[in-house]
């Protein structure tokens, strides 16, 4: 460790003794740089070492994916939580990857832009979103991190600094490498940096909700609203044990705003109309970050959302009915066998709708006993690329699919 990490004053030590475990996995240490440089001569040193290294940042998801199958450091990537750059005039801002998602919105809506990617976890950082791609309501408007990530500052397993990307949208030279990085649960390098392209904040925004009968009903309003002109920036469905409910955002100037709000209202019989986000918008229906719930996320085809949700019965889905992503709460208290066959029966169905289903995080005693993944069909495509990226394997080794 060089004298311009270690000597630091004790209240901003890069080094200290881990007080938490990943999944169960104590860190020999826990290393805290302050800037890509010092992230790059950390990477360096433990590649000389051949030290394992986990990178987090606030820990929201640390817990996400399997265990580690080593992890002599756990980067905390919080110090570099600066927002570097802010090109208002040219909708782009660069921020360090401990930056948190609220902060960078905040800074940002001073020149009335926002970063469109939803904080679906309180405290959520951008390169803890960058690695695990979380996304949420907004994801229908404008994507998802892959989508708006255009630039990334990187320090691969060796210490060497990398970049991809550009500043501008239209520079597209490495970008790929980019959105490879996005959902990788840093497997593949350290992001420091990104670049993300942004958007304005709209003048006006309602919310248009309405009861679902049952599923199929569910399904028939999300195609009405799909079909219709209103340009939803929304559309989610929150089933519960208590009922359906099929809620539409609308964003833009007030005048745009309240001539389709008007259309949604004759649409969807019985609909109520407010300016304020219905409970739970934008959050995973488990509602907390304790050991209470199986957290499983499932993709499929719009025309199978009344499938799925059937297939979830009433344990609790919630997600977005217009583009095909959801979440499913399985209380962790059921045996493993009734939570083997709420995942085997979502997988199918899943699956039947050209999606998939996976188990993002669940107490260590049922994770060991699940398979958390499913079918993963360009598995050994993405082992090549671990391969190419990180030959030693020493990057947060073991988190990802495949033991990757």
């Amino acid at each position: 460790m060089s004298d311009s990490i270690a000597g630091r004053a004790a209240s901003e030590a890069s080094v200290s003794r881990p007080t938490r475990s990943i999944s169960g996995v104590r860190p020999g240490r826990i290393e805290r740089p302050a800037s890509t440089a010092e992230v790059a001569e950390i990477m360096r040193a433990a590649a000389s070492a051949g030290e394992s290294v986990v990178p987090t940042g606030a820990g929201t998801k640390l817990r996400w994916g399997n265990p580690p199958t080593s992890a002599d450091i756990l980067l905390d990537l919080s110090a570099l939580d600066q927002v570097i750059e802010h090109a208002s005039g040219d909708l782009i801002a660069t921020v360090g990857a401990g930056t948190p998602l609220a902060r960078l919105n905040e800074q940002v809506a001073t020149a009335d832009q926002r970063l469109a990617l939803d904080e679906t976890l309180a405290g959520a950082t951008v390169g803890g979103t960058l690695a695990a791609n979380t996304s949420g309501p907004l994801r229908m408007l404008a994507g998802t991190m892959r989508d708006l990530l255009i630039g990334v500052t990187m320090v691969r397993a060796d210490g060497v600094v990398a970049k991809a990307g550009g500043k501008v949208v239209k520079n597209v030279a490495g970008y790929d490498v980019g959105k490879l990085l996005v959902g990788s649960m840093g497997t593949l390098a350290v992001v420091t940096e990104a670049t993300f392209r942004l958007h304005p904040v709209p003048q006006s925004r309602r919310w248009v909700g309405v009861a679902a009968r049952d599923a199929a009903h569910a399904a028939e309003l999300t195609q009405a609203v799909l079909h219709s002109q209103t340009v939803p920036s929304g559309l989610e469905v929150d089933a519960t044990a208590d009922g359906l409910q099929v809620d539409v955002l609308v964003e833009g100037r007030p005048e745009g705003v309240a001539g389709r709000t008007a259309v949604l209202k004759q649409l969807l019989p019985g609909a109520e109309i407010s300016d304020r986000p219905p409970a739970g918008w934008g959050r995973y229906p488990w509602g907390d970050t304790s050991d209470r719930h199986v957290r499983i996320k499932v993709t499929f085809r719009l025309s199978g959302l009344a499938d799925v949700i059937e297939a979830a019965g009433g344990l609790g889905l919630r997600g977005s009915a217009g583009v095909g992503v959801a979440y499913v709460a399985v209380p962790a208290d059921r045996v493993i066998t009734e939570i083997r066959g709420v995942l085997a029966r979502l997988r199918e169905t899943t699956g039947r709708h050209g999606g998939s289903t996976v188990v993002l995080d669940a107490p260590q005693a049922i994770k060991e006993q699940l398979d958390l993944w499913g079918p993963v069909p360009a598995l050994e495509l993405m082992r090549r690329v671990k391969d190419e990226f990180d030959p030693d394997h020493r990057l947060s080794p073991g988190r990802f699919v495949g033991g990757i």
